[in-house]
């Protein structure tokens, strides 16, 4: 399973895509008011809904990275604002294409006799993944969700760590461009 997340981030975050992000917020929270954050502390050793290892620090670099862009600070748990939290999942996909061919000539007797008379159908079918982003946002007084952003992608293979470090960073910089969210009038 660790394994599995690892290379679905990767390859999630990967190769030419069009992400899927989108967004949900708390429309009465005055989002100007957060000025600090810190990272959710893990509660317990099972980490099979996080990435581990080099993909989990890639996230969380281009969070703090998107977050210190946005105007906020890392505190202390005690001290922050806000407190940031991701997670991510695998979904598989099936994909069926079918395609009829009517063409050529056939020269046996009988209905479709002659020319344009032979139909053909080819079926292929396709397993793909979708590798799904979450970040979360939590005011660390209340406790309460504020913010939740996600992005979502076909899972590709991505050879180098310098690829995925720029996948991981695009995706990310998509899942955080709406944040804080613009107010629509």
């Amino acid at each position: 399973m660790k394994y599995l997340i690892t290379a679905v981030m990767a390859l999630m975050l990967s190769a030419c895509s069009t992400l899927n992000t989108g967004w949900d917020y708390d429309p009465g929270v005055n989002f100007s008011q957060y000025k600090s954050y810190a990272w959710v502390e893990k509660q317990s050793e099972d980490t099979s809904y996080h990435l581990d290892g080099l993909m989990d620090q890639r996230v969380r670099d281009a969070l703090d990275r998107q977050l210190a862009q946005k105007g906020l600070q890392a505190a202390a748990k005690e001290n922050a604002d806000i407190l940031v939290n991701y997670l991510t999942k695998v979904d598989k996909k099936i994909n069926v294409d079918t395609f009829n061919t009517n063409y050529g000539y056939n020269p046996y007797w009988g209905p479709g006799w002659g020319w344009g008379g032979n139909m053909q159908t080819q079926t292929t079918v396709r397993e793909y993944e979708i590798g799904t982003l979450i970040v979360d946002l939590v005011d660390a007084k209340s406790g309460k969700l504020i913010w939740r952003g996600s992005v979502a992608d076909t899972i590709r293979d991505s050879d180098t760590p310098q690829k995925r470090i720029a996948k991981v960073n695009e995706a990310v910089a998509s899942v955080m461009s709406n944040f804080p969210p613009k107010v629509e009038k």
